[in-house]
């Protein structure tokens, strides 16, 4: 159940929240790092 949901809200973030990927890390606000990590964690454990 835990997968399944993951992989739903994976696909949620593909269309919802910024692309932030033709952006350095380095120069992201502290709003856009939290969204960078939040679809990093939603992918990582999608992926699981």
């Amino acid at each position: 159940m835990k997968k399944s949901f993951f992989r739903l809200l994976n696909a949620v973030n593909k269309k919802v929240p910024p692309k932030l990927s033709h952006k350095d890390p380095n120069h992201l606000t502290k709003m856009e790092k939290g969204i960078l990590a939040y679809r990093y964690f939603v992918l990582v454990n999608s992926l699981d």
